[in-house]
């Protein structure tokens, strides 16, 4: 099951059948999944793990379907309610199959191997000349369509970082395991820099600085710092570095550069309106173009939440994000008591999802991401994390104390009695 579910990350990420649409005609994609339902559905290890965070995935769930529903644009949401049942089907046969940490390190592994290929392709077909022109400057783009976007591809970069922390702090694969996941971050900071995402920039920094803030020679990690990352941008293209430079300064840019930046909080506020017209539902989810008049999206993850799912889909996921810091904040607590396992992979890595988790908040200040897939699967990863630390509680046993050794008796030179004390 490992290998099956690795698979169908390959295929959810890379999407060859988007890359080569003579897969598409076949529905590669579906007949993997129906194929991997039937291994489930024999496979003799699965059940499924006690957790409070499925009842809030449940509840949101049934939010969004409830909200698509009562949706007067209901025809519009069809394709991402189909695009996110596929997410969620995953997630359970995640959830599942894999109960063990050997498990959780081949699927942990298995996605960044994934990631990688999909940049890899994804550079080769931007040097070979694919890209888009937006903005007045030409960007890198993913090979699929689905979230090939150049700010979805810069997005995806960044949220698979974390787990290069959790592989490099838990010593996976060695010295050559720590070579590849250098280059791997190489290769993303070229990615992202490529695309002339502004907010993904920004993300890239923010994690760059919270990896620096946990090492141990912080300063002499942010001097370095400090000096590569001037000069990374200077070796950019005149375009991308004016580009980047209306983060700070939006004068520079282009007028669709300027709206662009203010689309952000105009979502957010568009959000809160149609939150206030539609209280219960919102407008549904894929609804905010047609019922906002408009031709892009909200850009923002809190006015996607409530204007599209309403109360119910906030308090679901306000809900959900409480059992995120209930299960990280449990494992934490195992951490610190059992200093011997800090590096182990199911440590690191639901230290790395909740790093995840607030990349994902953070930028859902200027991105859509209500329905990104990392919200599910990350979610697997730690409550299978957290299964696997109690597991390790119930059979873990302290070490005996080593008996104090006797005193060997002195030796006496020869001729010499030693003699009891005297009453």
């Amino acid at each position: 099951m490992r290998w099956l579910l690795i698979g169908y990350m390959f295929l959810f990420i890379h999407r060859p059948f988007e890359v080569w649409p003579w897969l598409g005609d076949l529905r590669v994609e579906r007949i993997y999944m129906l194929f991997t339902l039937g291994v489930w559905a024999i496979y003799p290890g699965k059940r499924f793990l006690p957790n409070v965070q499925h009842v809030t995935y449940l509840a949101f769930g049934t939010a969004v379907l409830f909200a698509w529903a009562m949706s007067p644009w209901s025809e519009y949401g069809q394709p991402i309610i189909e695009d996110w049942l596929k997410i969620v089907v995953f997630y359970v046969l995640l959830v599942t199959t894999i109960h063990d940490e050997e498990g959780l390190k081949h699927v942990a592994v298995g996605f960044l191997v994934v990631m990688a290929g999909y940049l890899l392709h994804s550079f080769r077909e931007y040097l070979a000349g694919r890209h888009t022109y937006r903005m007045g400057i030409a960007r890198m783009i993913g090979v699929d369509t689905t979230l090939g976007d150049p700010n979805s591809f810069g997005a995806s970069i960044i949220f698979a970082l974390p787990i290069v922390v959790a592989l490099w702090k838990a010593g996976t694969g060695g010295k050559l395991g720590r070579w590849l996941l250098l280059g791997y971050v190489g290769l993303s900071s070229l990615c992202i820099l490529l695309t002339g995402s502004r907010g993904s920039l920004i993300g890239l920094l923010v994690w760059f600085t919270i990896v620096i803030w946990g090492t141990k020679y912080r300063l002499k990690a942010l001097v370095l710092f400090t000096l590569v990352a001037p000069a990374a941008f200077v070796a950019l293209p005149e375009s991308l570095q004016t580009r980047f430079e209306t983060i700070i300064n939006p004068e520079v840019g282009p007028a669709n550069a300027r709206e662009s930046g203010e689309g952000r909080w105009v979502g957010l506020v568009t959000g809160l309106q149609q939150w206030a017209n539609n209280p219960l539902t919102g407008i549904g989810p894929g609804a905010w173009r047609p019922a906002n008049n408009t031709k892009i999206e909200s850009h923002n993850l809190y006015g996607q939440l409530l204007g599209e799912t309403g109360t119910l889909g906030g308090a679901a996921f306000f809900a959900l994000m409480v059992c995120f810091w209930m299960n990280l904040r449990a494992i934490r607590r195992v951490r610190r008591a059992m200093p011997e396992w800090q590096n182990d992979l199911v440590f690191t890595l639901s230290s790395s999802i909740g790093v995840a988790v607030f990349l994902l908040l953070f930028m859902g200040n200027f991105g859509h991401n209500l329905f990104r897939f990392t919200w599910l699967w990350y979610g697997g990863f730690l409550i299978i994390a957290r299964h696997c630390v109690a597991r390790r509680l119930a059979t873990w046993e302290p070490e005996p104390e080593p008996e104090p050794e006797e005193e060997p008796e002195a030796e006496l030179p020869p001729g010499w009695v030693l003699h009891g004390p005297h009453g």
